[in-house]
């Protein structure tokens, strides 16, 4: 027979336990946060994770805030290793994230390649329309969405601002990356046919590492070329200060897409702000995980097309700018 103290042990033990039960069920009902994996591409870390910056504040004006409601997958491929993206998108797949994030094209069609369920939202500074991520700007199809700051057709925008500031240059260089073709085709026929109205003659140079740029620069002084316009790709993307110390070196007057290139002593860049591109594809991410689809966000693009000039690298190489030009700058780096 028990005793009055083992019965209340027993009632005790039997009490606890029933309090326990619900909260045992409730944390097994609890729902788990979503997983959103990003995929990156060419990009040094302190660049890759200034972008995933500008992507959690998207996120987090949207309601979702990392480590609270949501977990962030990181996933990045580095050195043109492009074909490592297909590995890392088809792992973001088996981890079964609810949307897949792609900051560069390429990474964008490795993602595309490897799900077509998988809500996918991309930056792309290519034609996202002409590269086949998307049927429309407006209704884009599938389930992919993104931003573009339209890179790819700013190129023959970049060539016509170097033909202003050295108008007296008949030949101009183009550099692209041959592994990531379409975008190389793309660039490479939209500035030759802006080339043709300025009466100008264009010669496509080819890196797929950075081990090519000291050729391609080389290159250039046979070429007696007067300009390069350096195309939008993550491989050089990732590599501002590399190619803005080998332009200076060869005294090569040179236009990018990055502000990080003037800002390493290139001459100039033009292109829209990639840090709001960012946050725009994580407020994209955020109103998926809300129920949006894709097929019905329009691909969003830059509004503001920014100027910037470094001053300092211009009297370097002897050039001055035009009143104009300097007028429509945005920056002006002394």
């Amino acid at each position: 027979m028990s005793t009055p103290m083992q019965r209340r042990d027993f009632i005790t033990l039997l009490g606890g336990s029933a309090a326990a039960w619900p909260r045992a069920a409730r944390a097994q009902q609890r729902p788990a946060m979503p997983v959103v994996g990003f995929l990156g591409s060419d990009l040094s870390p302190d660049r890759f994770a200034s972008r995933v910056r500008s992507f959690r504040q998207g996120l987090t004006e949207t309601g979702y805030v990392e480590g609270r409601n949501v977990v962030l997958e990181l996933r990045r491929a580095a050195d043109g290793e492009y074909d490592r993206l297909s590995g890392l998108a088809a792992d973001l797949v088996r981890r079964q994230v609810a949307v897949i994030a792609a900051g560069s094209g390429v990474a964008a069609r490795a993602a595309k390649a490897a799900t077509a369920t998988i809500p996918i939202v991309f930056y792309t500074a290519a034609a996202p329309v002409e590269t086949g991520l998307v049927a429309s700007l407006s209704r884009p199809g599938g389930n992919l969405t993104g931003a573009t700051t339209l890179g790819v057709e700013l190129a023959p925008k970049r060539l016509e601002l170097l033909h202003e500031l050295i108008p007296t240059a008949a030949i101009i260089a183009l550099l692209v990356n041959p592994t990531n073709p379409v975008s190389a085709e793309v660039q490479t026929r939209n500035v030759q046919a802006a080339a043709r109205v300025l009466g100008l003659q264009v010669h496509a140079l080819h890196a797929s590492s950075e081990r090519d740029f000291d050729t391609v620069f080389e290159t250039l002084a046979q070429l007696r070329a007067g300009g390069l316009v350096i195309g939008n790709v993550p491989l050089f993307g990732g590599r501002p200060d590399q190619l803005a110390a080998l332009a200076r070196r060869h005294a090569m007057p040179a236009i990018f897409g990055t502000r990080e290139f003037t800002a390493a002593g290139g001459l100039m860049s033009y292109e829209g702000s990639v840090g709001d591109m960012f946050r725009l594809i994580g407020g994209y991410a955020g109103r998926i995980l809300k129920g949006e689809k894709p097929a019905d966000l329009p691909v969003q693009q830059a509004t503001r097309i920014e100027l910037i000039i470094n001053m300092k690298t211009a009297k370097a190489l002897g050039l001055t700018f035009p009143l104009t030009m300097l007028g429509r700058a945005d920056e002006v780096i002394e």
